[in-house]
């Protein structure tokens, strides 16, 4: 299985976008402690949206999906369904 996750930061008022094999809550305690990429710049991520998949393929397609419509939007496009 693979997850798909957005965290935000009230701090930096920011999305990130990514996906992972592991626990999304494992991924975030990773993010938040000797993380080196640009979730390094804060340390009040928290998780907003995660969705599993079966697939890496489906789960690479929907970050690419997430990340061209911008995270802000899509949550806005999901929780207007």
């Amino acid at each position: 299985m693979f997850a798909i996750y957005i965290l935000f930061s009230d701090q930096l008022q920011k999305h990130y976008v990514g996906y992972t094999h592991k626990s999304v809550n494992q991924r975030l305690e990773e993010h938040l402690h000797n993380h080196q990429g640009f979730t390094a710049k804060a340390k009040d991520w928290k998780i907003v949206f995660q969705h599993q998949l079966v697939s890496k393929t489906d789960a690479l397609l929907l970050e690419r999906k997430i990340k061209k419509r911008g995270a802000s939007r899509y949550l806005n496009d999901i929780a207007s369904r």
